[in-house]
């Protein structure tokens, strides 16, 4: 493979041959990998060498071209070009992309001050350090003022890279700060002008004033407030200079989408819980550190209202029994917590705190939000309703109430799996529900969890929360088959020793098979073996399998000790060919073997850079390539179909094919007289003896692009070959015959018939008649050639390409024909090729000149007008062949023949 660079501004190469692309970030950029190789080989690029990891733009880029339009730094780096075509091992080439870019300076100030114990002397030390992101590594000046600053220049300044920056920045020392010191200071960074990038500056104005930001925030520490109130933070600067320049952060990392900054005011309307926490304003002036004040903003709030009940915990028994102690628990989560309150009241009355019923809130260090009634010597006087309220003191948030009910009909929780419930039988991708009764009054939540082994629910967590017993799995899938367990928590129930039971859930699949898909080719009158082979299945004994061609069923039976089955046909004929299926069957469903068995399509073979090989005024013709895959594999293929299909128009023809076609031979076949600039659908479908094989589609297009191998062009129809006359000229080339030759002609110049000695037909020539003048041009330009490096570095060995035509330079006036190369993306900045003054007599003669483009080029044949009008110029038989070129005219043949000649 070879790579093409476009839109690359620069060419690197190392002394290790690596290529280096230098490009301007914001440039677009294009890598092209130019691939041969039959069967066409597939192209994949890649930011590292095939890891995943690090592809870019979310995946590999799978074509010839890389398009990375505005390039960001981040994309530098090396890219890979791989080609693989299954034959050998995968072509690779690498490219390393170097972003170039420059960011303006910045300029931070710092000051140091020192004093002597006795206090007679007193130092102040300003540091100005300037900084740029770039590549390549950047260059720093200081200037003062106007003046340069430069080391040793000043006693007072000195300028230095720390040592641990590796010339990232350039510090500027100002000791023992005098008057003269105080000034504008420039920081101009600098890569010098590469891939056209200009310097950048900054200017930091240093005076006696100068000093760090300082802050003040106009709020309390904390505030607290109610959800969905309008919150103001509002932050002043109270010094600094230059003046600061304000910004607010969250310990969130980002600032609500909702909020409003404004100066140095944030504003959150309409605050939520999670939007609470932490917000720091900043102020910053690149003098100093930056000044920091935070604030933290609490919004109230109370979830999770819970209870539990404890019997007596003296005595080994989980009922409530008359005359033993029983504490009721109930637990809120508040914030802030410390306004939480609590009151209890029973049967819709206030309780308070005496003897026999003792009102306690737990310490909030060891559990939080939590308040205890504890009744001693229970009575029936005692049953009834008993209700926790919380309530937040700062009111705004509504109460929580919560009822725990007392009585004879209290009693701990009980847990069973309903009959038929486990094991619990499913199938892939059903949505199943695990049951649990509870019995007890009052009801706990239950939790879920699995038993078999430590891994997450289904839904990721470890533990799941039901209020009814049931656990809903929706598209259940055969790795959460296993053990569930569900338990009672002491939220909501009893704070007794957990009841637990399991539930066995197996998930059904249908068998993986493999090959899942298979391509088989095979001639007639031969075998053909199809396995089909069980990976996983469940459930996995009872498997049976079914073989069918279509819709015919072949065979059937059941697996006994065996994981596979297989079907052969013992000689293949025509009504053999088709899709085979193999379907393996349990409880759960199928799985699907296929096999395609048919005869090997051709395969195209990868378009040559420009395989448009014929261009005439209104048609065009393309040269077909194509190879036939394992031709040894399949009956002999004695000729192949050809359809070519325009619109609604369809043109059918056969190729004969000679003698046996060998692996990877390579088929070549014509199309013509195809209009410009319609595309065509090409079918191509190979015959043997037997019959048609798979046939294979392509689309060629017209590219306008000529091909080199064999251009010529005689002028004899008015587009001249796709020649065009250059706009920057003085005048035009004329296409002319001597048979419609003006009767007023100049005499004594110019050819009397074309190249051929025919009066009828056509050539090329300048006319020199006035109001022509000594010296001015006519330029006649070639179509575009494409050209395709031989080498992957495209330029240390490039292609050679003979250039030929006749020339008529017959004239006392004659002035000078050059041929010149012209190639795209370069300037032309070359002289001519080829070039020739003088009369030289009433013949054709023919020129030959070898180049060697490096691009898709264009040769022009340029005529330079001489002192007088008996100075006519005339070409004819352009021809451009590949190679060097051969039996060259003897110089001896021209007289004043100049520039470069082979």
């Amino acid at each position: 493979i070879e790579i093409n660079k476009m839109s690359l501004l620069s060419i690197l190469h190392t002394r290790h041959a690596e290529r280096v692309y230098t490009i301007r970030e914001g440039e677009t950029l294009e890598l092209t990998c130019l691939v041969t190789g039959h069967p066409r080989p597939q192209i994949r690029w890649t930011k590292t060498a095939g890891s995943v990891s690090d592809r870019f733009q979310d995946s590999s880029v799978f074509n010839e071209t890389l398009h990375i339009t505005k390039i960001q730094r981040h994309q530098g780096g090396r890219y890979y070009c791989k080609a693989e075509n299954g034959l050998g091992s995968p072509a690779i080439k690498s490219i390393r992309v170097d972003v170039y870019f420059l960011d303006d300076p910045v300029v931070t100030v710092h000051q140091s001050v020192g004093e002597a114990k006795e206090q007679f002397y007193y130092e102040r030390t300003v540091f100005l350090r300037c900084m740029a992101n770039s590549n390549p590594p950047v260059r720093y000046s200081w200037h003062r003022g106007r003046d340069v600053l430069s080391q040793g220049s000043d006693k007072g300044v000195e300028i230095y890279e720390p040592f641990f920056t590796q010339g990232e920045t350039k510090i500027l020392k100002l000791k023992n700060l005098r008057p003269q010191d105080y000034a504008n200071y420039s920081c101009i960074a600098s890569v010098r002008n590469v891939c056209g990038i200009s310097d950048r500056n900054i200017v930091f104005k240093l005076t006696n004033k100068t000093v760090s930001p300082s802050i003040k925030l106009l709020v309390e520490d904390p505030i607290v407030v109610n959800p969905g109130q309008t919150v103001s933070l509002v932050c002043i600067t109270t010094g600094g200079e230059p003046k600061p320049t304000l910004s607010w952060v969250s310990s969130s990392d980002r600032l609500p989408e909702k909020s409003v900054v404004k100066g140095g005011t944030l504003t959150l309307p309409a605050i939520t819980s999670d939007e609470a926490g932490v917000y720091s304003c900043v102020a910053t002036n690149n003098v100093g550190n930056p000044a920091k004040k935070s604030t933290t903003i609490v919004v109230r709030a109370m979830k999770k209202g819970r209870f539990w009940i404890t019997p007596d915990p003296y005595h080994n028994d989980d009922n409530i029994q008359i005359g033993r102690e029983v504490k009721i628990s109930c637990q809120v989560e508040a914030t802030p917590p410390e306004e939480l309150t609590f009151g209890w009241l029973k049967n819709g009355r206030a309780l308070r705190s005496s003897e026999r019923m003792v009102i306690t809130q737990t310490d909030p260090d060891t559990s939080p939000g939590t308040t205890n009634l504890d009744i001693i010597d229970l009575k029936f006087t005692d049953f009834g309703t008993y209700t926790c309220v919380a309530a937040l003191k700062g009111g705004g948030i509504p109460e929580i109430s919560i009822d725990v009910n007392i009585s004879s009909t209290t009693v701990p929780p009980n847990l069973t799996v309903p009959r038929g419930k486990s094991p619990l039988v499913v199938q892939e991708g059903d949505t199943v529900e695990l049951e649990c009764l509870v019995s007890g009054k009052p009801k706990p939540i239950i939790l879920w969890s699995r038993a078999d082994k430590e891994a997450p629910m289904p839904d990721g967590t470890l533990q799941v929360e039901s209020y009814d017993g049931v656990l809903r799995i929706v598209n259940v899938s055969r790795e959460m088959t296993g053990s569930y367990r569900c338990q009672t928590s002491q939220f909501n129930g009893f704070n007794v020793k957990p009841r637990e039971a399991v539930v066995e859930l197996i998930v059904q699949y249908p068998p993986s098979v493999e090959p899942v898909s298979l391509e088989m080719r095979q001639g007639l009158g031969r075998p053909v073996a199809m396995n089909c082979r069980v990976l996983r299945a469940h459930p996995s004994r009872v498997l049976r399998y079914e073989w069918r061609l279509g819709n015919r069923l072949l065979h059937a039976g059941h697996f006994d000790q065996s994981d596979e089955t297989e079907y052969t046909v013992k000689s293949l004929n025509r009504e053999g060919w088709g899709e085979y299926t193999c379907d393996i069957i349990n409880e759960a469903g199928a799985g699907r073997c296929t096999f395609l068995v048919t005869a090997y399509p051709p395969e195209f073979y990868y378009d040559t850079y420009s395989p448009l090989w014929q261009n005439r005024p209104r048609v065009y013709g393309f040269k077909l390539q194509w190879t036939q895959m394992n031709p040894n594999a399949v009956d002999r293929i004695v000729a192949y179909r050809l359809g070519i299909r325009q619109v609604e128009v369809c043109v059918c023809q056969e190729i004969t094919v000679e003698g046996t076609i060998t692996k990877g031979e390579l088929i070549t076949h014509n199309l013509t007289e195809l209009i410009k600039p319609e595309a065509y659908e090409v079918r191509l479908t190979p015959i043997t003896r037997f019959g048609e094989g798979d046939s294979t589609i392509r689309i060629i297009t017209y590219s306008g692009k000529l091909t080199i191998g064999s251009f010529h062009c005689s002028f004899e129809e008015e587009p001249i070959c796709m020649f065009t006359q250059d706009k920057n000229d003085d005048f035009d080339w004329t296409r002319h015959s001597a048979a419609t030759r003006d009767t007023k002609y100049t005499p004594n110049t110019g050819p009397s018939g074309d190249r051929s000695g025919s009066k009828q037909g056509f050539y090329m020539y300048i006319e020199t008649s006035r109001p022509r003048k000594e010296g001015e041009v006519a330029r006649l330009v070639s179509p575009f050639f494409n050209v395709a490096p031989k080498n992957p570095y495209g330029i240390t060995n490039p292609p050679a390409y003979c250039f030929g035509f006749f020339f008529h330079m017959y004239g006392k006036h004659i002035g000078t024909l050059n041929a010149l190369l012209r190639q795209k993306g370069q300037a032309a900045t070359e002289g001519p090729t080829w070039s020739l003054s003088g009369n030289q007599g009433d013949h054709w003669k023919q020129a030959k000149v070898s180049i060697h483009p490096t691009a898709s080029f264009q040769v022009v044949l340029e005529g330079i007008r001489g002192p007088g009008i008996e100075g006519d110029i005339a070409i004819d038989d352009v021809t451009l062949e590949e190679g060097e070129c051969r039996d060259l005219p003897a110089i001896s043949e021209y007289r004043n023949i100049r520039g470069v000649y082979p």
